[in-house]
């Protein structure tokens, strides 16, 4: 079921569903198994988000995104290194230096963003004028219906309440050397991210997460035909691995990390002013956004 929140002009939420292809208001009588999402708080300022989330995770599960895009930062940022790379991968193929680091195969690796800075498709994002490399990342997001602590990949998956397809917006001239300082990533990511508009209830979305098909459409053209098979731990597992000695609450959000080639940094493809970008997720939702 696809979901979604809109501000009426008396400034009251209004929650619906799709259903049949027609969106109709609903309310907590009306879907009880949904008391979770008329629980959260509301979007700020009517923003049209699905949920305004309690916090924002971001892991990185995709062993291909990692590599691809190491080399597309240093054929960006680093020539003279990448061709010495792209010799040496003649002969072994990832460079060491691409590779995941050994505690991204033990455990899934993630952040913390910024879950105030979270905007709806259709908004206008502007690079900030302390950078020069903006660029776009297409993840799939996962909503928490219920609280988990130490729990098992079977409970965590259970605890999912709806998916989302989430922009997790990056600053690439920044990102490199905020994350050597050892404190993860900052400005480089925490001034923007992005949210579909709405949300698909997990039971349509669990039964096949591993193979949804996504696509990433720049100026109408599309430049990137990716998927979410491949990922390194499931979606219990990473959960289960969050909610280790640490409770996780209804209204938190996951998302998957980068689906492979789903970032402008990896086919060497960088947002200019007046590009028109569209990410979208098979059977989940899309994202449209205007650069300024």
């Amino acid at each position: 079921m696809q979901l979604r929140r809109r501000q009426n002009p008396d400034s009251t939420i209004t929650h619906q569903a799709c259903l049949n292809g027609v969106w109709s208001s609903i309310t907590a009588a009306d879907a009880p198994q949904l008391s979770w999402w008329f629980n959260l708080p509301n979007p700020p300022s009517g923003a049209a988000l699905p949920v305004a989330p309690l916090s924002f995770r971001d892991t990185m599960l995709s062993a291909i995104h990692w590599q691809n895009s190491s080399r597309g930062y240093a054929r960006r940022f680093l020539p003279a290194a990448f061709v010495f790379t792209s010799l040496a991968e003649k002969l072994f193929n990832p460079f060491p230096a691409f590779r995941v680091p050994a505690l991204g195969r033990r455990q899934p690796l993630y952040y913390f963003g910024n879950a105030l800075t979270i905007l709806p498709s259709g908004s206008p994002i502007a690079c900030p004028p302390f950078s020069r490399a903006l660029d776009f990342e297409l993840e799939l997001g996962a909503v928490l219906a219920a609280p988990l602590r130490d729990a098992s990949p079977a409970e965590a998956e259970a605890a999912i309440g709806g998916f989302v397809v989430i922009n997790d917006w990056s600053l690439r001239d920044l990102q490199r050397a905020e994350m050597r300082s050892g404190f993860g990533p900052q400005k480089s990511k925490h001034f923007c991210s992005s949210m579909s508009e709405t949300m698909v209830t997990a039971d349509e979305i669990l039964p096949r997460v591993k193979n949804l098909t996504a696509t990433v459409t720049l100026n109408n053209h599309l430049v990137t035909t990716t998927s979410t098979a491949g990922m390194m731990f499931s979606w219990g597992e990473v959960l289960a691995h969050l909610s280790r000695a640490e409770t996780l609450y209804p209204g938190e959000l996951i998302a998957s990390g980068t689906l492979p080639g789903g970032s402008g940094m990896e086919s060497d493809i960088w947002l200019k002013s007046g590009d028109q970008l569209r990410l979208a997720i098979e059977g989940v939702s899309a994202l449209e956004h205007t650069v300024q």
